[in-house]
């Protein structure tokens, strides 16, 4: 009578050979799984794991297993997983904006105007750089603040200028507030001068105006008056300001006569008020006469606008004169703080 056993034997005994071979396999396969994440340690945070033909966990190449076996990952201990903290994730966005930033400058660089001073004082900036503190600055202004001409609101200049702002100053905390309207100018800013800016708390004011008023046949000589009187309820607050005058294109050359006076006139306020001055028709003229540049290469088809390079030069320049204003001594500064 033949047996279970002499029935099964040849079975048997190929199907226990096969599972002592698979054994160290599924061992193995096991042991190639990502080590659990700790508890303080959030899922968010895991990254997937590097391939043999890359770069493992740890930054060194994973040797591949004998006989091409598939690699023995390495992930490392618990311990060693940290997630980011909020300021590395921060300084990180920066400093791919500020890369963004740069490759607009990469077939036309952005170069500084000959002749043209840009120094100016910014006390409370300068204090509250110095101290590790806050900086809030508002941008404040017409359609070339608000950004028109720009592919996106990256690349307005209030953008662009908090892009390089950080790039120069990674650790500190600096807030750029977009206040720009388009169409508006002196009259209209002043009505809205309390609800958004001074109630903002800016410790820095850049204000751009002027264009408009041309554009419109204003009175020059009032339209000054009128900033003058914006200025000095701004400086009340113990904020520094900056003022940004007109564009120079086609629309705004259309009018020299009342481009210049309005130019000049913002020149003069800047003297008596004792603020800083951004030249911007002066740099953008010099784009195009010393650098010759297309008026096209830097505004838009409708000859008055800036586009992503215009605003990012004119930001990228007004940046390394706030650095360079942070740099002098601040021996008086400590009497514009609030």
């Amino acid at each position: 009578m033949t047996t279970f056993w002499s029935y099964c034997r040849p079975f048997c005994l190929t199907a226990m050979v096969l599972l002592i071979l698979a054994a160290p396999v599924a061992v193995r396969a096991e042991n190639a799984q990502p080590a659990r994440l700790s508890d303080n340690v959030k899922a968010d945070d895991a990254k997937p794991v590097a391939p043999a033909a890359e770069k493992s966990a740890q930054g060194t190449p994973a040797p591949a297993d004998d006989a091409g076996a598939a690699p023995t990952i390495r992930t490392p201990p618990d311990n060693q997983v940290q997630p980011k903290s909020l300021t590395d994730t921060a300084i990180e966005k920066v400093k791919q904006a500020a890369k963004t930033a740069s490759d607009i400058f990469s077939r036309v660089p952005c170069l500084p105007p000959k002749g043209v001073p840009r120094l100016f004082s910014l006390p409370h900036v300068t204090h509250k750089l110095a101290s590790g503190e806050q900086v809030v600055i508002v941008a404040f202004g017409s359609s070339s603040t608000a950004g028109y001409g720009s592919s996106s609101p990256e690349f307005n200049y209030p953008n662009r200028l908090a892009a390089q702002l950080h790039r120069k100053y990674p650790t500190a905390e600096i807030t750029v507030v977009n206040r720009g309207h388009g169409g508006d100018d002196a009259p209209e800013m002043m009505k809205r001068l309390q609800s958004e800016v001074i109630d903002t708390k800016p410790d820095l004011v850049i204000w751009q105006v002027g264009t408009n008023a041309v554009l419109r046949n204003l009175d020059p000589d009032a339209t000054a008056q009128t900033v003058q009187d914006g200025v000095a309820r701004i400086q009340a607050t113990g904020a520094d300001v900056v003022l940004v005058d007109l564009q120079y294109s086609p629309r705004v050359t259309e009018h020299p006569e009342g481009a210049s006076k309005m130019v000049k006139l913002l020149g003069r306020i800047a003297q008596l008020r004792h603020i800083g001055v951004f030249p911007r028709f002066e740099v953008m003229r010099q784009w195009h006469e010393n650098q010759a540049l297309p008026i096209d290469s830097f505004v838009i088809a409708d000859g008055l606008h800036m586009n992503d390079w215009g605003y990012g030069c004119w930001a990228k320049l007004l940046a390394d004169a706030i650095s360079e204003a942070a740099t002098r001594p601040i021996a008086s500064a400590a009497a514009h703080t609030r």
